[in-house]
């Protein structure tokens, strides 16, 4: 059963930050007021430890759909973002008010996001992070295939990970528009499943094939809840 994103909730306020705080005040009201956010499985994610929510990307709305689902489920996400972000007015202070992890996407050092984000799971915290690494190409608006960072992440952690689907983030904000579209009224969902069984990979070795496996099972159980999102829709 969907449940809405509420008014007045109970959020976790420990570890946000200053401005990811107020941040967080600011945009929950109008995300409530205009949006239909209907969120289901946050029984799923765990109250405390280190934890991977693993979503689909459809939107920069996305990161904005996830925070509402995580800090409902009791936990203050940690995102792994574009580090260009960082160099932003007011939005960097974001970024580092929230721990946020930086990577340097299309470079090099791109994998560097794995240590940090691993030793952030370690010590306790849920990171939030998008497996495609961009907007889903898909004309259908279907997962693409996943980079191996999540799992590389996953494995080294050993650490739940949460599947995570999303769908309705690009009605209210289309790509490369700036400004939502919040009338009329969109609707959001954001599901959540069990927690993708990956405990049969922790002995092996981090090769190509084991962290193609890993990749696989995590985007094969977001794919499986965003169908169920779609067939219920229809």
């Amino acid at each position: 059963m969907f449940e809405l994103a509420a008014l007045t909730p109970r959020l976790p306020r420990r570890g946000r930050g200053f401005w990811f705080s107020l941040a967080i005040d600011v945009l929950w009201p109008v995300v409530v007021v205009f949006v239909r956010m209907r969120m289901a499985g946050r029984q799923h994610v765990p109250s405390n430890g280190g934890v991977i929510l693993a979503a689909n990307h459809l939107s920069n709305a996305d990161t904005v759909s996830t925070t509402v689902f995580t800090l409902a489920s009791g936990r203050v996400p940690r995102f792994l973002a574009k580090a260009s972000l960082w160099r932003m007015p007011v939005v960097g202070w974001i970024m580092r008010s929230g721990k946020h992890i930086p990577v340097e996407r299309e470079t090099g050092r791109a994998a560097g996001a794995v240590d940090p984000a691993v030793q952030s799971l370690l010590s306790g915290e849920c990171v939030g992070v998008f497996p495609e690494g961009t907007f889903t190409r898909d004309p259908g608006g279907w997962p693409m295939k996943a980079k191996s960072g999540v799992a590389r992440m996953a494995l080294l952690s050993r650490v739940p990970v949460i599947p995570v689907a999303q769908w309705g983030t690009r009605d209210l904000l289309p790509h490369r528009k700036v400004l939502p579209r919040l009338l009329p009224r969109k609707t959001v969902h954001v599901v959540a499943g069990a927690a993708v069984d990956l405990s049969d990979l922790y002995d092996r070795e981090l090769s190509r094939e084991v962290l193609d496996e890993a990749t696989e099972r995590i985007m094969a159980a977001i794919t499986t809840l965003l169908r169920g999102i779609r067939l219920n829709e229809a």
